[in-house]
């Protein structure tokens, strides 16, 4: 006999309370937790998270919460959208166990006063013009950690200082979850998938896949040996001359450290944050060194 929809449908709860009803029966029955903490509005890159949430964890939970705190005034936390009934329906397709849905005043209630803050990740690169996102992002984190007690939490490439500024969170606070990574989903064109590409205009959309092909094209020249301050200043020119607005950075960092690197030793990262019109477009691309020399001749 087939599943009923409502079989299929991940449990809903909306307090810590009701949280942690579920994640201790779990614990009782010895089985281990997987979160995806998101802001909803989850799309193919959610998605592919909750997988390797699935395929490492006996029970999957996904958080939703637009976290205000992570937004500066002139942001946009009042139009992000807020899509619940599809954000569910997806949810229960990928076979999720549970949806925490918290309000504002769960997570930060009356009296609210801590901040969790990484320093050395978070001063420059998607920091420099957006000053409470990482404040915002380490403190909903920890919560999330602590009210979930997950054994595996994961996170996606896409966000890459994110993803490195968490990993440290839970280094130095000693939190006993491991953090998996994701690779960053695209879209044909090779556009990073993102809740905020519904902000571009038809035209914008045509542009703003150039974005990963510069990177990629200078990543690939940095590999093989070009300087990489003459690839970045020419990445750059490329980006301004294709029709984006404005740019944020782009930089090539360690991939460890996210310091600024002016030779190719190391596995590193080119990192680049533009606009086109109000919408602001994030994407990374991995860099390898090439490995000297060949096989020797048989």
């Amino acid at each position: 006999m087939a599943n009923s929809p409502d079989a299929l449908r991940p449990i809903i709860v909306r307090t810590v309370k009701q949280l942690r009803g579920h994640t201790g029966q779990w614990r009782r029955a010895g089985q281990t937790i997987g979160l995806v903490p998101t802001m909803g509005a989850l799309h193919d890159g959610h998605i592919s998270l909750a997988q390797i949430a699935k395929d490492n964890a006996d029970r999957l939970i996904v958080s939703i919460f637009v976290n205000s705190k992570q937004f500066s005034p002139h942001e946009d936390f009042d139009r992000y959208p807020r899509e619940q009934d599809a954000d569910v329906a997806k949810l229960a397709a990928v076979q999720a166990d549970l949806v925490f849905l918290p309000s504002a005043d769960e997570m930060y209630g009356e009296g609210f006063a801590t901040t969790i803050h990484v320093d050395d990740l978070t001063r420059d690169l998607c920091a420099a013009t957006r000053p409470r996102l990482f404040d915002g992002v380490t403190t909903i984190v920890t919560k999330l950690l602590l009210q979930t007690t997950p054994d595996i939490a994961v996170f996606g490439e896409k966000d890459y200082q994110q993803l490195l500024v968490i990993r440290r969170l839970v280094r130095d606070l000693d939190i006993a979850v491991t953090i998996l990574s994701g690779p960053t989903k695209r879209e044909p064109d090779g556009l990073a998938i993102s809740s905020r590409n519904q902000y571009l205009t038809p035209e914008q959309r045509g542009v703003a896949a150039q974005l990963n092909r510069i990177l990629r094209d200078t990543a690939d020249e940095i590999a093989q040996g070009s300087g990489i301050a003459a690839q970045v200043a020419l990445a750059k020119s490329k980006l301004t001359g294709i029709g984006f607005d404005g740019m944020d950075y782009l930089e090539v960092r360690d991939a460890d450290t996210l310091e600024p690197i002016d030779r190719l030793e190391r596995p590193a990262r080119i990192l680049g944050a533009v606009w086109l019109g109000t919408t602001r477009l994030i994407d990374n691309r991995e860099i390898l060194p090439s490995k000297s020399g060949g096989d020797p001749l048989v």
